[in-house]
């Protein structure tokens, strides 16, 4: 019987381990407002992946760049990452009292070029870019000089 629970045990916590490592397998990307929404109750900074549907580049990022181990486990850990379509008029939401379409959203950022990596630091007030193409080295690299920049005088 004591044999019998045990190995049930060790079953129930490869089971918990599977599913913890599954969690990790991509970025946890999130719409602009549920971010807003995650932000208000848990402050991280905003990584926010300005692309358009015809934007090689943009494909080139999410196929290799954003399915390396060490680029997701960084963004899921220290950002609510968004996917905000920079030509998408149709869907729409609410930002500091104003409503907004995607393409809206990425023009107030000032986005122009594609794909555009916007940071907002936890109290939405404060915007940085990163743009173009970079492998997962390049990719992290930048984020950190970005952060330090743009950032670090900010409380």
């Amino acid at each position: 019987m004591i044999r019998k629970l045990k190995y049930l045990f060790v079953l129930c916590l490869l089971v918990l381990v599977s599913f913890s490592l599954q969690a990790q397998d991509k970025i946890t990307w999130m719409k602009f407002e549920e971010a807003i929404a995650a932000n208000a109750k848990d402050p991280k900074m905003l990584l926010v992946d300005v692309y358009t549907d015809w934007c090689g580049w943009c494909k080139k990022m999410d196929k290799e760049t954003f399915t390396d181990e060490k680029v997701i486990a960084h963004i899921n850990q220290n950002y609510y990452a968004v996917k905000l379509n920079a030509e998408d008029t149709k869907r729409t939401f609410e930002f500091m009292g104003k409503k907004y379409n995607e393409a809206e959203m990425a023009a107030a950022m000032r986005v122009r070029s594609y794909p555009n990596f916007v940071v907002i630091e936890p109290k939405l007030q404060n915007i940085a870019q990163l743009p173009g193409y970079r492998t997962p080295d390049q990719f992290l690299a930048g984020l950190d000089e970005l952060i330090d920049k743009a950032f670090k005088n900010t409380p």
